[in-house]
């Protein structure tokens, strides 16, 4: 097998694993398992009596593919959104951690 045929291979695989991906069930599944770590994670910070919540789930579609939490103080997401509700900002405490699942 030459280095060409070879590299068809691999272009495949990878067309694969994207078509694959992009599977409506596939993405619902993914969205089930983030929020409930979301929720795990909360309850866990809410315990220990921290100020941070996991708020923000992004779903990132590359190769591999990402789910990425927005983290941030409790005060001032509910200040931000009694301020500003329809347009969030972010904030210097905002904390991002990519978590592949």
């Amino acid at each position: 097998m030459g280095l060409l045929d070879k590299a068809k291979e691999l272009g495949g695989k990878v067309s694969d694993s994207v078509t694959s991906f992009s599977s409506d069930e596939i993405i619902a599944d993914t969205i089930i398992k983030a929020v409930e770590k979301q929720e795990r994670v909360n309850a866990i910070l809410q315990a220990k009596g921290a100020n941070y919540r996991v708020s923000d789930i992004d779903l990132g579609m590359g190769i591999p593919p990402s789910v990425t939490f927005g983290v941030r103080r409790i005060d001032e997401a509910n200040d931000t959104a009694h301020k500003n509700p329809t347009n969030k900002q972010t904030s210097e405490d905002d904390l991002l951690t990519r978590v592949d699942i």
